[in-house]
């Protein structure tokens, strides 16, 4: 018999990407977006993987549990760290209700070097991932549509590259989102008319060809926001700054 005075438990999760430098057979780079996922230490779900995540202390808001539990997971303190939705289907974790906040962050190959790795925290390519825990499948694809959107309206892409990058950079990153090639002559076109690029008159330093030009993202078109008041409405991007974690490897897989 249902326990109807049961209540739920309240998690937050992230979903992380990044670009992993792939090249093709005619030498060309062509970046896809990897995922990390940690491994689940005890049931539901023992063994199998899973995003980051933990439990929300009565004390901690929403934006700093989802930044600490993320550092704590993976050594990881993303510049760009949004809400993305409530995931609460009564049935998503067995024995008890969970309600599970989950954010979505960018985080550029510099930063996946100095993340944490190890046999429970692994990174995947977004188009081979393993049998994940929970709902946690469905999660990932939302966060790509999400991110897929995103891009065609925003300054998101600079979340994944450096301070500066070449044309064509910018152009891998558009490909490795929306998984399909694009042309670089529509591509500079349509990008240098968006408004969004700023020119720095410096160029790519140690190529073989002509070196190409390096641009910069323009501020005023960054997706990346002071934090929003505890007040605000929570689907605004926020730059939260995690804390140090206690040791990195201590990893928070008990919840969905």
């Amino acid at each position: 018999m249902p326990q109807h005075d049961a209540q739920a438990r309240l998690a937050v999760s992230t979903v992380i990407f990044a670009l992993s430098p792939e090249t093709d057979g005619d030498g060309v780079e062509r970046p896809s977006l990897r995922v990390p996922l940690v491994r689940r230490l005890r049931e539901p779900g023992l063994g199998r993987w899973a995003l980051p995540g933990g439990w929300l202390p009565v004390h901690e808001s929403l934006d700093a549990a989802a930044a600490r539990t993320l550092n704590e997971t993976t050594g990881l303190a993303p510049r760009y760290l949004e809400q993305l939705y409530t995931f609460g289907d009564p049935d998503r974790s067995s024995g008890e209700r969970v309600v599970s906040v989950v954010y979505w962050a960018l985080v550029h190959s510099d930063e996946v070097e100095r993340a944490v790795s190890d046999e429970n925290v692994r990174w995947f390519d977004e188009d081979d991932l393993p049998d994940l825990a929970f709902d946690h499948a469905a999660i990932i694809e939302y966060a790509l549509r999400r991110l897929r959107t995103k891009l065609e309206y925003s300054g998101i892409a600079h979340a994944l590259l450096g301070e500066t990058f070449t044309m064509a950079e910018l152009r891998g990153v558009h490909e490795a989102v929306l998984r399909k090639r694009l042309d670089p002559a529509n591509f500079r076109r349509t990008m240098e008319a968006s408004g969004t690029l700023v020119d720095t008159g410096e160029r790519l330093a140690g190529t073989r060809h002509r070196p190409p030009a390096l641009y910069r993202f323009d501020p005023a078109h960054s997706p990346v926001a002071s934090p929003s008041p505890a007040s605000a409405a929570p689907q605004h991007a926020a730059s939260v700054t995690a804390p140090p974690a206690p040791r990195p490897g201590t990893h928070s897989k008990d919840t969905p």
